[in-house]
């Protein structure tokens, strides 16, 4: 192994690799242990979480200090794996961490036996995803960033088909890994065209070439099209509602949380950092994307019935808001307005970090409730806080986050976007002016639909009367589970609790990409009020808000026991002169996104499957289709199979055949090298 610093300055990233030889090991043990599940859940699982707490806390002074690189002699002869830690590495690298600790947790609590795949193997697929996506954050060349993107898809493609043994599993991940290497073409080929016809494929002779407008811009292009393969940025979405109820829910929340942010990792290494140009223009294709996707997927998130596609799509929608301030950023960073830069920088990683915790919790919530109920379908639940008090309460958290209400992380990501939004009449081309009104209204309005999607996803599970009769059967969930929930949820208050302390943390790394930061003047302006301009534009302080919540709480409570002296008379509820309520009377999870489906129906493709007289149980059923699926994927598979047909008639099964076949292309090679 050869070092490009001394060993004192080389630690961290010292430290790191043994984290990740670790993963590898427990992966390892797991197959050594195929079937022994007690050990493979008590103790792998828990020692891969501790290990994500280790990366977690070696990532965070390394977002502070200078950048670190090294030479691993593994790989080619002449093709080492490079590999580099600086700030933006480190921020990443701290998302990981601490989402794998709190899912890795849970999953010793969740993962049952004779689950389709054996436990030691299925150890052995999740602590080598976990492995491939660090080591994506940390490569510092196309060769070694390409095996393990490959790495990180294969090993999350077998986590997806864990149950293999079902069709519609099978066939989900069969969607995720087509889908995964189109955007692993796109992103060799966008490293084919940074790399300049030099040969030398490594990140630092990236950064040193001068790509004309044409060449940088082909590039940009190729980078987002394979990396927003992976996020699942409009159109190639599709994969994404598919496998993430398919996987496992602990699986799931990886996927969501830490996944898709490698592809946001990917484009702003290649956007901000290889390349040094920025035209006005990829900001704005950035910005309308990432807006057509944020409100596509909320949309279709408030019209699902089933609960892990609606959360698959709520992770489309926040992917589309993260990408929308990668592209305002772009636009800023164009016209050389750093300051503005760093602060929609700073909303979008921000958000990175609230829709990491948020979304790895919400997905680790309905996996507590697949298995305590055995369903996934919003018409079958309702009423759980009853029987599950804790999951209830941890998940209002996440959904409280998700809806982007304060003092939660959610909140003050997208108030940060907001803000930079409202920046932009300074920009000095007038058509993005006159665009302003416009972007600010679907911003607020994908911020209100997110809020009534989260509603639905609460109030129908947890809230009501129980739809089915072996609900009441339904158990919380055990210790583990408890504890990986527990490390989320506190995520999610403390990013909404100590936003100026976690912006210091993004500081160096806005300062790295765009030459620019917020960190010294927040701490100059006190250390707890979030001002992003000034005190007198713009401000909020969550602890302020928290406190005078709590106090009209208190105040609420005194007032009441003051005025009516503990008295309570207990007598039922109003029933709406209805004195015989049941379940079926309450609002389902279709009727609950009717309005949505009303109001943006050509949004969808919408199947409606009417009862005849004949039913038994007559039913009436909506389904909800994407319209992507037949205006791009379906008339693709059509010509793929037309090809196949044309070229499986030169497969003839005569030697005779083939034999001629040989003739003719000598002939014709013979002819080739005359001329």
């Amino acid at each position: 192994m050869s070092w490009g610093l001394d060993a004192g300055r080389m630690l961290r990233l010292d430290w790191m690799l043994v984290v990740i030889g670790a993963w590898l090991l427990i992966g390892l043990a797991g197959v050594l242990a195929l079937r022994r599940f007690t050990f493979v859940a008590r103790v792998l699982f828990p020692l891969g979480g501790a290990l994500g707490v280790a990366l977690l806390v070696l990532a965070l002074p390394s977002v502070f200090a200078p950048p670190q690189v090294a030479v691993l002699p593994v790989g080619l002869p002449t093709l080492p794996f490079h590999l580099r830690l600086d700030g933006l590495a480190a921020f990443f690298l701290m998302v990981i961490g601490g989402v794998a600790a709190g899912v890795s947790v849970f999953a010793a609590g969740y993962f049952r036996r004779a689950e389709g795949t054996p436990p030691g193997l299925l150890c052995l697929e999740y602590h080598l995803f976990l492995a491939a996506m660090t080591l994506v954050v940390l490569a510092d060349d196309a060769y070694s960033f390409m095996v393990m993107w490959e790495t990180m898809a294969l090993s999350s493609y077998f986590l997806v088909t864990a149950n293999h043994r079902v069709a519609e599993v099978r066939r989900a991940g069969y969607v995720y890994i087509v889908m995964a290497h189109i955007g692993a073409v796109a992103i060799l080929l966008c490293f084919g065209v940074l790399q300049a016809d030099t040969g030398d494929y490594t990140f630092a002779n990236m950064r040193a070439q001068d790509l004309s407008p044409f060449w940088g811009s082909v590039a940009f292009l190729l980078a987002l099209l394979g990396f927003g393969a992976k996020a699942g940025l409009l159109p190639v979405h599709v994969w994404l509602p598919e496998a993430h109820p398919a996987a496992p829910s602990p699986v799931s929340a990886l996927m969501s949380a830490v996944m898709l942010k490698t592809a946001v990792y990917g484009v702003l290494r290649v956007a901000f950092d290889l390349l040094h140009t920025h035209a006005w223009w990829w900001g704005g294709l950035l910005l309308a994307l990432g807006l057509a996707t944020a409100l596509f997927g909320v949309v279709f998130a408030a019209v699902q019935v089933d609960m892990k596609r609606l959360l698959a799509y709520s992770s489309i929608e926040n992917i589309g808001l993260v990408f929308a301030g990668m592209g305002l950023a772009l636009i800023f960073s164009a016209y050389g307005m750093k300051p503005l830069a760093a602060l929609a920088l700073t909303a979008t990683l921000y958000h990175v970090a609230s829709h990491a915790v948020f979304k790895s919790l919400l997905f680790l919530s309905t996996g507590c409730v697949l298995h305590a109920t055995a369903e996934r379908s919003l018409g079958k639940l309702g009423g759980l806080i009853r029987y599950m008090p804790f999951v209830a309460w941890v998940t209002l958290v996440g959904v409280l986050t998700s809806a982007g209400l304060p003092p939660l992380a959610g909140f003050v990501s997208e108030w940060l976007l907001l803000q930079s939004f409202l920046f932009t009449p300074e920009l000095p081309d007038s058509l993005l002016n006159m665009l302003v009104p416009v972007v600010a209204a679907l911003i607020a309005l994908v911020a209100a639909l997110a809020g009534y999607t989260m509603v639905k996803f609460f109030g129908v599970i947890f809230l009501g009367q129980p739809r089915e009769e072996k609900l009441a059967q339904a158990h919380d969930a055990g210790a583990w589970e408890r504890l990986g929930m527990l490390w989320l949820a506190l995520g999610c208050v403390a990013l909404g609790l100590l936003p100026v302390q976690f912006i210091q943390f993004i500081d160096p790394v806005t300062r790295q990409l765009v030459g620019a930061g917020l960190g010294q003047r927040l701490a100059a302006d006190g250390g707890w009020l979030l001002a992003p301009s000034s005190v007198e534009r713009a401000s909020y302080g969550p602890v302020i808000f928290l406190l005078g919540v709590a106090a009209s709480f208190a105040l609420a409570f005194l007032v009441v026991r003051k005025l009516y002296h503990g008295r309570i008379r207990r007598a039922p509820a109003w029933d709406c002169g209805h004195p015989w309520q049941t379940a079926r009377m309450q609002d389902t999870a279709e009727g609950f996104g009717q309005p949505i489906r009303q109001i943006f129906e050509p949004f969808f493709v919408m199947r409606r499957e009417l009862p005849t007289p004949f039913d038994a149980q007559p039913r009436y059923r909506v389904v909800v289709e994407d319209h992507f699926w037949r205006w791009i994927y379906l008339p693709l598979v059509a010509l793929a199979t037309r090809l196949a047909r044309l070229a499986s008639l030169l497969q003839q099964g005569r030697i005779s055949v083939y034999l001629l076949y040989s003739f003719v292309t000598l002939v014709l090679m013979l002819l080739v090298v005359r001329r």
